[in-house]
């Protein structure tokens, strides 16, 4: 297996992790899945930009994801006829989402936290503890990747932290706590 497909193969079993669906209010739909993926993808390839020798490693990756996409698509029993514009169609979006995490991560939280409501919580409403613990999450592991070796990666070597934990549950509209 190839560094490019075993750093996909990270990113996946990451996105896949309970917690963001359990604790954070992800949807657990194919798109909040789908969402998870490209805001870890997202992740990777900031490090790897970080570093001018890598654009070759992101490049194939990039593949792999189109690949992935492809596979699942048919899996899902859409027709080879149009299995390639859906796939540039989600692609697009794909990108378009590491376009927008890179400059939200620049920013503010507020910013942040906009661009995770926008995309990752597009089919659903997360509490304002939820939308923070994931904003928190995603800094920590831009952090947490900055500090991995690049050698590590080239060799296809990434590590996660955990999904946030412990997160207040929200208050249903109309709650009283008057009781």
């Amino acid at each position: 297996m190839d560094a490019a497909r075993q750093l996909y193969v990270a990113v996946v079993e990451q996105a896949r992790q309970p917690g963001f669906y359990t604790e954070c209010g992800v949807p657990d739909t194919v798109t909040g899945r789908f969402d998870l993926i490209a805001l870890h993808s997202f992740l990777l390839m900031n490090r790897l930009k970080q570093d001018g020798a890598t654009r070759s490693l992101a490049q194939a990756i990039s593949d792999v994801v189109v690949d992935d996409m492809d596979r699942n698509l048919r899996e899902m029993g859409t027709g080879d006829l149009s299995v390639g514009k859906k796939v540039k169609r989600i692609m697009e979006g794909y990108f378009g989402r590491l376009e927008g995490y890179e400059k939200a991560l620049l920013g503010d939280d507020a910013a942040l936290a906009a661009a995770l409501r926008r995309n990752l919580f597009a089919e659903g409403e997360p509490s304002d503890g939820q939308l923070s613990a994931v904003a928190g999450y995603v800094r920590r592991e831009a952090a947490r990747l900055a500090d991995q070796p690049i050698d590590r990666l080239k060799a296809g070597a990434v590590a996660f932290g955990p999904p946030p934990t412990g997160i207040a549950p929200s208050v249903a509209p109309g709650a009283d706590d008057a009781g």
